[in-house]
């Protein structure tokens, strides 16, 4: 079979890093190919290569046996080399049809409203959806805003499909659609270049798999010839043996927070539970369940209509999360790009953002020296990867991202820390650091609240596990009681009934 693309011995440096080094990939019609690899390891460098974005500083790009060069994204979508990512980018206030075409520049000037409409239905036929082209953008869904990037995709030819972590924000029920959608463009004769996180979606989706570890080829073979044993050793360069393994629990017995019938209308009802010190407690249950509609209200973002919820024995109320914070709760957000880091600003200046009254000096000037001392210890306890602290954390992986918002919390010394998604978007190797760190936590007295969905990280971490359905807490193991099937069996239970 003749390759749509090869990316042959491609090269590219930053300063003095290297971000690929002789990096070669294959991508053949009708074939979805995943790439995998630590955060860190070159994905986003090739991405951007690809869609022209980059250029690489050596090495060439082939397409159907010539060489290109690409100055541009339109340069690279003429070619029939397209994106889509994590977060849809699509004009909100524009149609769904208008999305499709908006990169048409062939197109009248004087549109037929009834035959873009007419098209744009047909292009998202082919992917075995239904959407109305009228609609405006920002009434849809997270995956039906990602349909609409496919779709627009193909109204442009498009040859070689990139998926950029696509499956990070969406339901099962999305993700199902989401594979559909691969499988039809795959069975179409497009070469589908797949990246995900979730090791589990390359083995139901993927026919070829490629490694790739600090900007380098690693392997590629097919998929029937790899474990997720033999991947994770490759993705991380060492052996990940018993990282992800249940430890015995800190729980002190001593309870810090005690919940009883906590009520948001339209959010949550009637939510009670408790936290000990040392305990980790997760929160488990599908998409929409709203557990993170409890996590901030009890950090006080979207504060409780009723109900009562005690500290350290002590009724309190919080109608804010400065409130929050002067109680000892911390809240690390599922968005750390939105809502949890300023990306264009430093390490130490994100680690010290939530407490700039302990380093306010004479006349209010901050104490610089205060603040990075207390920024490199916490890069050092937390193994923060980063040449410098004033590095941007937007230019960090996602792992050192994810190390830099805890660093923020762990600042304010928390007595309750509740961690949304602790590893959404991250590596297995960043993974079992971001784990660790929690245990410690808990191991030094800390209340932890996770709500996560991610089961096997639940199973792993959790000392109980809470399982919540259409807001309400609907049922509870122990750790070490708590199944895969079990917890399942009621997050879905309203749906199998």
């Amino acid at each position: 079979m003749t390759p749509v693309l090869v990316m042959r011995d491609i090269s590219k440096s930053f300063g003095g890093t290297t971000a690929l080094s002789a990096f070669s990939l294959t991508l053949e019609p009708g074939r979805i190919h995943a790439l995998v690899g630590e955060n860190g390891a070159g994905k986003s460098t090739l991405i951007k290569t690809m869609t022209g974005i980059y250029q690489p500083d050596s090495g060439e790009i082939v397409i159907d046996d010539r060489p290109v060069t690409f100055r541009g994204t339109a340069d690279a979508q003429r070619a029939g080399v397209a994106a889509i990512y994590q977060e849809p980018m699509v004009f909100p206030d524009l149609s769904v049809a208008e999305n499709i075409f908006i990169s048409h520049q062939d197109r009248p000037k004087l549109i037929n409203w009834t035959t873009m409409n007419d098209e744009a239905a047909a292009m998202i036929a082919r992917l075995g959806v239904t959407l109305d082209p009228r609609r405006a953008a920002a009434e849809l869904t997270l995956a039906e805003q990602q349909t609409v990037e496919i779709a627009r995709a193909i109204s442009l030819n498009v040859r070689v499909l990139i998926m950029d972590e696509p499956s990070a924000s969406l339901s099962d029920h999305e993700v199902k659609r989401l594979f559909g959608i691969a499988r039809a463009l795959r069975d179409q004769g497009v070469a589908v270049l797949y990246i995900s996180h979730r090791l589990e979606e390359i083995f139901a989706l993927a026919d070829t798999v490629t490694v790739m570890r600090d900007g380098k080829h690693i392997s590629t073979r097919p998929v029937q010839e790899v474990t997720q044993a033999s991947m994770i050793a490759e993705m991380v360069g060492r052996d990940m043996a018993g990282r992800f393994a249940r430890e015995p629990s800190r729980d002190t017995g001593e309870r810090l927070l005690n919940v009883s019938n906590l009520s948001r209308s339209g959010a949550f009802h009637d939510v009670s539970f408790h936290v000990n010190r040392g305990e980790i407690v997760c929160f488990s249950g599908l998409v929409g369940a709203r557990r993170t509609d409890v996590g901030l209200a009890l950090f006080g973002v979207e504060p409780a209509d009723s109900g009562l919820v005690e500290l350290g024995g002590q009724a309190v109320v919080i109608a804010n999360p400065k409130q929050a914070q002067a109680l000892g709760i911390a809240y690390v957000s599922e968005d750390r790009r939105k809502l949890g880091l300023a990306m264009t600003e430093g390490i130490a200046a994100n680690i010290t953002l939530p407490m700039l009254g302990k380093y306010a000096g004479a006349f209010g000037w901050l104490d610089r020296m205060r603040e990075l001392a207390d920024a490199t210890a916490f890069r050092k306890q937390l193994n923060i990867k980063a040449a410098n602290l004033t590095v941007p954390v937007g230019t960090l992986s996602g792992g050192n991202q994810q190390k830099v918002m805890l660093a923020k919390w762990l600042n304010t010394k928390p007595r309750l820390l509740i961690v949304d998604e602790p590893t959404r978007g991250i590596d297995v190797g960043a993974k079992a650091e971001v784990h660790q760190i929690l245990r410690s936590l808990a191991a030094e007295g800390v209340a932890v609240v996770i709500i996560s969905s991610d089961l096997p990280e639940v199973l792993s971490l959790a000392d109980r596990v809470l399982v919540m359905r259409e807001g309400r807490i609907v049922g509870e193991f122990a750790g070490d009681a708590a199944t895969d099937e079990a917890v399942m069996r009621l997050a879905v239970a309203a749906e199998v009934a």
